[in-house]
């Protein structure tokens, strides 16, 4: 009983976070309140109340739940040697976060004003920052360091700046994947020449 009672909390907590996001997204995080939420769910704002008492602390959950990849693939990332095969790994990885948690990103995107009120700003960045620091070999030159630090942005800028051209999604997504792992492969090439 208590598992299934545990279940079907999760399962609430993820109805809220993802009708939260919707209305985020469609409507700005500002005009959104938590009747809206709540309503939308057809629930009562105290049974929305019992997971989240505030829209800030139901845009963190989300954002926490998304990126966690994000931070596992840190994790991962320092265990690594430092090899192309490992840079490699880390785009192709991030890649996948990003595709899976789009509309978060796309929520974060639009909302920069509310993202950097928020700690999930702050977060956000130190997280970009892990990343690169670990695909940028430490005796790069500067025109190397910036072709990483590009590989991060082309996957960012792919996902918002592709979306309304015509193609396939999957195939968008993969040209920018390989222009992002080309960048890495070229910079990681540059720093062993040097």
């Amino acid at each position: 009983m208590d598992g299934t009672r545990k279940r079907r909390r999760g399962d609430t907590r993820q109805r809220i976070q993802d009708v939260a996001l919707e209305l985020f997204a469609d409507q700005g995080y500002e005009k959104t309140s938590l009747r809206e939420i709540a309503e939308r769910l057809e629930v009562t704002k105290a049974a929305l109340y019992y997971h989240f008492k505030t829209k800030e602390e139901i845009l963190v959950s989300i954002f926490e739940d998304l990126t966690k990849p994000i931070e596992e693939l840190i994790e991962w990332g320092r265990q690594q040697p430092h090899t192309l095969d490992t840079k490699q790994e880390i785009v192709r990885r991030y890649a996948e976060t990003l595709y899976g948690a789009a509309p978060l990103f796309r929520f974060m995107h639009d909302n920069q004003a509310t993202v950097r009120e928020l700690r999930i700003g702050d977060s956000f960045k130190e997280r970009i920052r892990s990343l690169r620091d670990i695909i940028i070999d430490p005796d790069a030159d500067m025109v190397d360091q910036v072709r990483c630090v590009s590989a991060i942005f082309t996957l960012h800028a792919g996902m918002f700046l592709l979306q309304d051209l015509e193609g396939d999604p999957e195939d968008k997504n993969k040209a920018v994947r390989e222009v992002a792992t080309d960048l890495v492969t070229q910079a990681h090439r540059g720093a062993q020449g040097s």
